[in-house]
């Protein structure tokens, strides 16, 4: 397991270090042989610890942030919410061997509705990542586990990029390029 750990407005003490070692090292018992890649950014900003946590797992990423007013408190609260995570994934992926359904269907209604002219403004992010083949509902799940409301992914039938997004209805969407 490879760990980077940074800080923000805060020196990196080795107790700290150590304390981040220990407790995002427990993502490891979750997962057998899997080759796994954790970045944590701690940051102090005027009297609260921020915590950030982004694993990535054979393909599976896994993000959580925890604010509160001590440091070790914030680490513990991002360790739990990413083992909620894992066990939530871990339950889907249970439940759906369980069921003996060969596909998994999504309602998908129209698209959105008539773009908008972009207005003046500035790029304020820029995310990188790979696009691994993936099915529809991997998709739809690793959006789910993230809390985004789309998700970017390459289809491993059509083997083209496609979104997914989440409809204010609560189903969800697919976009797909035209041939």
């Amino acid at each position: 397991m490879k760990i980077t750990t940074r800080g923000r407005n805060i020196e990196l003490t080795e107790a700290i270090k150590e304390y981040v070692e220990e407790k995002v090292g427990k993502i490891e018992r979750y997962f057998e042989d899997a080759s796994i890649d954790a970045q944590v950014s701690l940051g102090v900003e005027r009297e609260r610890h921020i915590v950030e946590v982004t694993a990535f797992v054979d393909g599976l990423i896994l993000r959580g942030e925890e604010t509160t007013g001590d440091m070790y408190a914030s680490i513990d609260g991002v360790i739990e919410k990413i083992e909620r995570q894992i066990r939530k994934h871990k339950t889907r992926i249970n439940r759906k061997l369980r069921e003996k359904t060969d596909e998994f269907e999504l309602k998908f209604g129209d698209g959105p509705g008539e773009k908008e002219e972009p207005q003046d403004g500035q790029i304020v992010k820029i995310k990188r990542f790979s696009l691994k083949p993936m099915s529809v509902e991997e998709a739809v799940m690793q959006m789910d586990l993230l809390g985004h409301d789309f998700f970017v992914f390459t289809n491993a039938e059509s083997e083209e990029m496609n979104v997914v997004y989440k409809r204010k209805d609560g189903n969800y969407g697919l976009i797909e390029p035209l041939e």
